[in-house]
């Protein structure tokens, strides 16, 4: 069925959003602010994952299809942009005393550095990982549903990310922290919590899991400069429908803004999705469409719920 097609694109999609849904809302929740350079931060880890990729591409062996030497380059993306953001951080974001406005403002003139300077290093044309394509997975090809395992891989290891901040915000004494200054963080100061490393370990979690997300955006379609600022209205409107502050509400607002996104295909083509339908019949709405109904999902649901899905009424 082509419904089952779109809905796995939709949880392939969805994987990578969800990457930066939980980096942008664990910054907003500790550092107070909404950082528009989140989406640029992806960007950087995808094309220091291409680098390093060039350099240890040769590693023997495969999994999911993709060498070990992507994994490794992988790894190196999500260091790379934990260490950058926690560099602009320590010499930019520290040493301002601005409202939550001004260091919105600030990390847009941030995004736009970040942007440049990829640009100048690697020029304003696409590129793409030197990975040899591969054909759909056979046996799925019965329920025409094509997927490959790089987007198998890309899946598998956005859960086990997220499966691991999930452990690490619940069983772990900085997991315990990190919440108690997210609810309260006057009262986790007073309570003898050092902030400052809070704050600088949130930085480390959520530009890393951008630094993944743009690695896998990377895998998905092609490398940009503007690849990560492309998909940031995105990610803050899977946030935003989650719930502001809410890690959880951000996975959630995540999965749906991306299955929204790869089926609004699917609304010309309702005569082969519905069978009490005639054959041909749809709506003239194409998938540049995808994100314009995403957003109008997302306003929809706020007017009924302003909180957000996951988010705590006022």
């Amino acid at each position: 069925m082509v419904l089952l097609d779109h809905i796995a694109s939709g949880l392939i999609y969805s994987s990578i959003i969800v990457l930066g849904s939980i980096g942008l809302s664990l910054i907003y929740s500790i550092a107070d602010f909404a950082n528009f350079a989140h989406g640029d931060t992806m960007t950087i880890g995808a094309y220091s994952s291409l680098v390093t990729f060039g350099a240890v591409g040769g590693l023997g062996g495969a999994v999911l299809g993709l060498p070990v030497g992507f994994f490794v380059a992988l790894v190196a993306g999500i260091v790379v942009a934990a260490v950058v953001a926690v560099i602009t951080e320590k010499v930019v974001y520290e040493g301002m005393d601005l409202d939550s406005i001004g260091m919105l403002i600030t990390s847009i003139g941030i995004a736009f550095i970040y942007r440049a300077v990829v640009q100048m290093w690697f020029g304003a044309d696409a590129v793409r990982y030197d990975i040899q394509a591969l054909r759909p997975i056979p046996w799925l090809l019965q329920y025409d549903i094509r997927v490959t395992e790089h987007d198998v891989a890309i899946v598998l290891s956005a859960a086990v990310l997220v499966t691991g901040l999930h452990v690490l915000l619940q069983y772990s004494d900085l997991g315990r922290k990190m919440r108690a200054m997210a609810d309260n963080p006057d009262l986790a100061r007073v309570s003898g919590i050092r902030t400052d490393r809070i704050k600088l370990w949130t930085w480390v979690i959520g530009a890393g899991l951008a630094g993944a997300g743009g690695v896998f955006l990377g895998l998905f379609n092609l490398l940009t400069p503007r690849m990560g600022f492309d998909l940031l209205l995105l990610i803050f409107a899977a946030v935003i429908l989650g719930g502001i502050g809410s890690v959880y509400g951000a996975m959630l607002g995540a999965v749906l803004i991306g299955m929204i996104h790869e089926l609004t295909p699917l609304l010309s083509q309702l005569g082969a999705v519905l069978p009490y339908l005639p054959d041909g019949f749809g709506l003239p709405i194409g998938n540049q469409y995808g994100s314009a109904i995403a957003f109008v999902i997302m306003v929809v649901v706020l007017l009924f719920r302003p909180q957000g899905i996951a988010g705590e009424a006022v």
